[in-house]
């Protein structure tokens, strides 16, 4: 324990900047999505689609590389000081794979995380987001961050 004193320190130290850092830096986030992003089939284009190819894929290398080790420090932080399943989080959604988009939109509808959402978008004085999902052949969008929930299509109606 004595020999390793010092990663100790500096890892308990990281998981405290790690931590207040994403305190500071998630509402501001979460304020800054479009209402609309997730009210289409396909993620729209991003900040970088109208740029050089190049700046694209080393942007891209670079955030999948930093997710990737992002997911491993919060391995490490599972059994070691800090905020290991928050950074293995915010590493997962740094990597670029097929179906990413899929799965932000189905995380968006689960109750808790929208209204979790919602609530950090309200208090930063932004609109709820639109979230559009496929049902049985029907069509539903549901405002999250908004007083009421809208819903297309509702049977028996």
């Amino acid at each position: 324990m004595n020999d390793h004193q010092a990663w100790l320190w500096a890892a308990g130290v990281a998981s405290v900047v790690v931590f207040l850092v994403s305190l500071i830096l998630v509402p501001i986030v979460v304020a800054r999505i479009p209402a609309d992003y997730f009210a289409h089939e396909t993620r729209p284009p991003g900040l970088w689609a109208d740029r050089h190819h190049l700046l694209r894929w080393t942007i891209r290398i670079g955030k999948n590389v930093l997710g990737a080790l992002l997911i491993l420090a919060g391995l490490a932080m599972l059994v070691l000081p800090g905020q290991g399943l928050l950074t293995m989080i915010v590493g997962f959604l740094m990597l670029d794979f097929p179906g990413k988009y899929r799965l932000e939109k189905r995380m968006v509808r689960i109750g808790w995380v929208g209204r979790a959402i919602g609530w950090l978008r309200r208090r930063r004085g932004v609109g709820a987001l639109l979230v559009e999902g496929e049902g049985e052949g029907e069509e539903k969008a549901q405002r999250h961050g908004g007083t009421e929930a809208r819903r297309g299509g509702r049977r028996g109606a």
